[in-house]
């Protein structure tokens, strides 16, 4: 049954859709392995963007988590003599559209039920859009969406609205109606500007503590969503 009060669900992607550690942690080392003249430059690299490549893991303020492909060519290219940030951008890109994806729950069920309930369903993300869609075409849900932008879709990064307002706006949806659901405070940040109620995972790598100042909700991910929305409806 439809929520009276929720018409749309607008979907960050990595650390949302896709377990962020997992998915993201394999895809670091893989490239920084690819432009690095050896091991020790490989490692140097990985601190330059916050990643510990022992660990596969990140640092809360990499640029990785949130930022856009663009912003992790810029902090990586004083480090590369040669490569340029538009250089770099388009590595990233091309290699980020192979990358393995990890999903935080089983998706396409998830987002079958979701549209059962007649919600209409996006993904705003800070990521390329190209790569993107291959990533979400790789796992077979591509389909399940009614809008899908990433950071040079011509509606900007997120923390600024332009993603969320689009997506209301390209459906015909007020705004008000529209529960944006991340794991970064730029996802939160993004939907609280365009007027959107906002839900808070934790399937990146921020915790409960930052996020929740920034939440009507947080959830230990999707999957818990469709209780959420139930109790709306209470």
């Amino acid at each position: 049954m439809p929520s009276p009060l929720i018409d749309g669900l607008l979907f960050d992607k990595d650390g949302t859709l896709f377990d962020f550690r997992t998915s993201w942690g394999r895809w670091a080392a893989g490239f920084l392995d690819l432009m690095a003249e050896d091991a020790d430059h490989s490692v140097r690299l990985g601190r330059a963007i916050g990643f510990d490549k022992d660990t596969l893991t990140f640092a809360p303020d990499s640029p990785v988590i949130a930022a856009t492909a663009s912003d992790i060519a810029a902090a990586l290219a004083p480090h590369l003599p040669g490569e340029t940030v538009a250089s770099l951008t388009l590595r990233i890109d091309e290699t980020a559209g192979g990358a393995t994806m990890s999903e935080a729950v089983p998706l396409r069920p998830l987002l079958a039920g979701f549209r059962a309930r007649g919600l209409k369903l996006g993904v705003a993300t800070n990521d390329s859009e190209r790569p993107a869609r291959q990533q979400l075409d790789r796992n077979g849900i591509t389909d399940c969406f009614d809008f899908i932008a990433g950071w040079d879709s011509g509606h900007g990064a997120k923390p600024a609205p332009g993603m969320c307002l689009a997506f209301a706006r390209s459906l015909g949806l007020d705004p008000g109606r529209v529960v944006m659901v991340g794991d970064s405070r730029h996802d939160l940040e993004a939907g609280r500007a365009a007027g959107m109620r906002t839900v808070a995972v934790l399937t990146g790598i921020a915790g409960a503590a930052d996020l929740a100042p920034h939440a009507d909700a947080v959830l230990p991910d999707i999957g818990a969503l469709p209780g959420w929305l139930d109790q709306l409806s209470a």
